[in-house]
C-alpha cells in the first residue's frame, strides 16, 4: 500500500515522495512579472516535496488580475524563472509552473489600454479586483469573439514554450477557481450559443483544446491540470456540477496527462460537495488532491485509494521541510505555525524565513 513516502510515477517523471506543495500566490514578484530574486532561494527551501507546483504564472498581459504576480511569457520572465528552477535542481527537486488566466477577474488598470477584460460571456463575477492603486469594484468583461478564441489558446502554448525555456520539469494548466478555462465550463458564467458554449461538450472545448496546445509542446505526461469542482469561486458556480466535471475528467484522461489535481470541498456555503471518491473510477491515471489535508487525512485518502498525491499549501508556506517533519513525527509532527498576515506582503518576512528543523 502507497503510503507519503513511497515513491510515485506522475506522467514522465519519478517522485521520491507524495507530498506535493501547492500552487501558492505570493504576490512577490517584480511589477512587469519577473519573478524576484527571493524566489529561488523560497522554492529551492521546500525542494524535498515529491513536486513543487509553482504559484499561478501569467500566460500574457491579458491574464493578469492581482498586484506583483508573476508571468511566463518574455524574455525577463524566462530568465527569472531559470534561476527559480535552477536552484530547485541544485536541491535535488522537481518544479512544474502551473499556467494562468484570470479571465473576468481582471480590472482594466491591468489590461491593454485599460480594456475591459475577457471572459466566456459578459458576465460579472463582482467583487473587486485588487489593482497596484488599491482594490476596485470588478467590471463586466467582454466576451470573448469566436475567431479570438485561438489566440487565446496560442497564448497558452507560447506561456508552454517559454516555461520549458525556463527549466521547469512540466506545466500545470490551472482549470479551477473561477479563472478562465472555469468560466468556459461553467454555465454560469458561460451563455455562449457557439461551438465554446450551451452543451457541456461545447463548454469544455475551451479547456481541452488549452491542454491540447500545451501538450503539444512538452507532451500530456509532462502536463497536468488543476480543477475545483466543488468550488463556488467568485461568483462561479454550474447547474450539475457532477455531469460537467465528470465529462471534463473524462475527456481530459484521453490525453493521457501526468495527472489531474482535483480539489476538495473546503467550507460550507462557498463549496458543493463533490469529493475525491467520485471521480476516482472516472480516471485511471494519477490524482492529485488538496485542500485542507493534514497528514492524516492525507494518509487515509491514500489508503481508500481515493489519491495518489496530496498536494499541501498552507503547511508548505510556514514548514519549508513538511516532508522530513511529516516522516519524523507523522500525524504529531511538530510544525511551524504559518502568519496568514504575510501571504501576500513583500519582503522575506513569512516568506524565506521560516526556520527548518534544527534551524
Amino acid at each position: 500500500m502507497a503510503d507519503l513516502f513511497s515513491a510515485l510515477t506522475l506522467g514522465a517523471i519519478t517522485l521520491p515522495n507524495r507530498v506535493l506543495m501547492a500552487p501558492l500566490t505570493r504576490c512577490r514578484a517584480q511589477a512587469d512579472g519577473t519573478p524576484g530574486e527571493s524566489a529561488a532561494l523560497y522554492y529551492a527551501q521546500r525542494a524535498s516535496a515529491g513536486l513543487i507546483i509553482s504559484e499561478a504564472t501569467c500566460i500574457s498581459e491579458r491574464a493578469h488580475g492581482y498586484p506583483n504576480v508573476p508571468g511566463v511569457y518574455t524574455a525577463p520572465h524566462i530568465a527569472g524563472w531559470r534561476r527559480v528552477t535552477d536552484a530547485v535542481h541544485r536541491a535535488g527537486g522537481r518544479v512544474f509552473c502551473q499556467l494562468w488566466h484570470v479571465g473576468r477577474l481582471s480590472h482594466p488598470d491591468y489590461q491593454p489600454g485599460s480594456a475591459a477584460p475577457v471572459s466566456a460571456s459578459a458576465i460579472s463575477s463582482g467583487g473587486e479586483c485588487r489593482t497596484p492603486t488599491g482594490a476596485k469594484p470588478r467590471v463586466t468583461p467582454r466576451a470573448l469573439e469566436t475567431e479570438e478564441i485561438a489566440g487565446v489558446i496560442e497564448e497558452y502554448r507560447h506561456a508552454a514554450e517559454c516555461a520549458k525555456g525556463a527549466g521547469f520539469d512540466g506545466v500545470e494548466l490551472h482549470g479551477a477557481n473561477g479563472y478562465l478555462p472555469d468560466q468556459f465550463l461553467r454555465d454560469a458564467s458561460n451563455h455562449r450559443t457557439d461551438r465554446y458554449g450551451g452543451s457541456v461538450q461545447n463548454r469544455a472545448r475551451f479547456m481541452l483544446e488549452a491542454f491540447e496546445a500545451i501538450a503539444s509542446v512538452w507532451g500530456a505526461d509532462r502536463v497536468g491540470v488543476r480543477l475545483s469542482p466543488s468550488g463556488r469561486y467568485h461568483g462561479i458556480d454550474d447547474s450539475d456540477p457532477l455531469a460537467t466535471f465528470g465529462h471534463a475528467v473524462r475527456e481530459l484522461a484521453k490525453f493521457g496527462p501526468a495527472y489531474q489535481h482535483i480539489m476538495e470541498p473546503m467550507a460550507p456555503g462557498d463549496y458543493v460537495h463533490l469529493p475525491m471518491r467520485v471521480f476516482r473510477p472516472m480516471f485511471e491515471g494519477v490524482l492529485i488532491t488538496n485542500s485542507g489535508f493534514d497528514f492524516a487525512k492525507a494518509t487515509a485518502y491514500l489508503k481508500e485509494g481515493w489519491a495518489d498525491g496530496v498536494a499541501f499549501g498552507k503547511l508548505f508556506i510556514a514548514n519549508p521541510d513538511l516532508v522530513e517533519r511529516f516522516r519524523r513525527g507523522g500525524a504529531g509532527a511538530a510544525l511551524n505555525p504559518w502568519d496568514e498576515a504575510t501571504f501576500y506582503t513583500p519582503g522575506a518576512k513569512g516568506y524565506t524565513d521560516y526556520p527548518a528543523l534544527g534551524g
